[in-house]
């Protein structure tokens, strides 16, 4: 799920690298028994089959129905895990360009938890057993990170679905990061390029803000980050007793036909992450402000004021890279 480090044409923008590495990660002791950590671990193994029998049935459900089977399952295998989910705002009931910030192969989980969509994922998860199945049938798309010249057609893709009428879930970051040390972050911030098929469609692009806590205060615990193995991020949070992670909906970002993808993806990193204010001694000096800034773009066309209708605001599969 973490954007691995590596070589090759166009790695930089293909394939963003992180700062985070094991300084980041908080030194923790197993909160829960041995036994409690195998009952989760059986449980879990268990939702895994549960997923693949929902992979085989939901080409066979409605639509609806096949939304409510996929919230379903992420929420109980969440539970399963011992993580609380906390869900603030509205989330959109049609189609969407659900963009999220990235911290950890739970954040496919907890947006599916909200609102499940279609997924951008790196064309490894597909060969992942039973998760590879359950992503290929919910509708992923797989994006194969060593081609960037294979980036347009997967914007086209994404356009497509989301003419089709389904939301789309995205982590524009392009890499898994700790949310907590700024020389962390990954350079760039959102990559725009997925924004283009928000635009050429019409479509609203709703922020998703991800936050988890551990013993209740902002934690970085379950970030899954570096060279760790999923299989040690795993066991570190089947040991964990108090995780919770919350996903807050921030209000709708509606671009005007032509608008700038590289003005949206600052709008929507902004709306989940706003920049500190910057403070002058003449407050009529001041910079403008991301909501004035927004308002003039909305003038000249670039942007629409963000509205909060149906997907106000707030109640890993896939690591895949939107560059340019």
């Amino acid at each position: 799920m973490a954007g691995r480090a590596g070589g090759g044409p166009g790695e930089g923008l293909w394939r963003p690298a992180s700062g985070c590495g094991p300084d980041c990660l908080p030194p923790t002791t197993p909160d829960v028994s041995r036994l409690r950590r195998a009952g989760r671990l059986l449980g879990v193994l268990g939702m895994l089959l549960a997923g693949a029998g929902l992979a085989a049935l939901l080409p066979l459900l409605s639509a609806a129905r096949g939304r409510a089977a996929t919230r379903g399952w992420a929420r109980w295998t969440l539970r399963t895990l011992g993580v609380r989910l906390v869900a603030r705002g509205r989330a959109p009931r049609g189609r969407a360009l659900l963009v999220a910030n990235h911290v950890s192969w739970l954040d496919v989980l907890a947006v599916l938890a909200v609102s499940p969509a279609r997924m951008l994922a790196k064309r490894e998860v597909r060969r992942w057993p039973v998760v590879g199945a359950l992503a290929a049938a919910a509708g992923t798309v797989f994006v194969d990170r060593s081609r960037p010249r294979d980036l347009p057609a997967t914007v086209a893709r994404v356009a497509e679905s989301l003419r089709s009428g389904r939301p789309v879930a995205v982590f524009p970051e392009g890499t898994t990061w700790c949310g907590a040390a700024t020389d962390c972050r990954p350079a760039g911030g959102f990559r725009p390029a997925m924004f283009q098929a928000a635009v050429a469609t019409g479509t609203p692009v709703v922020p998703l803000d991800l936050a988890y806590r551990y013993g209740g205060d902002p934690g970085t615990l379950a970030a899954f980050l570096g060279e760790e193995t999923l299989g040690a991020s795993v066991r570190r949070v089947l040991a964990a007793r108090d995780l919770t992670v919350v996903v807050t909906v921030r209000a709708a970002l509606y671009p005007a036909p032509g608008a700038d993808r590289r003005a949206l993806a600052r709008a929507a990193e902004a709306a989940i992450r706003p920049a500190p204010p910057v403070r002058r001694p003449d407050r009529r000096a001041r910079r403008a402000g991301p909501s004035e800034i927004l308002e003039a773009n909305g003038r000249h066309g670039d942007l629409l004021l963000p509205r909060s209708t149906g997907c106000g605001r707030t109640s890993g599969v896939g690591d895949a890279t939107q560059s340019r």
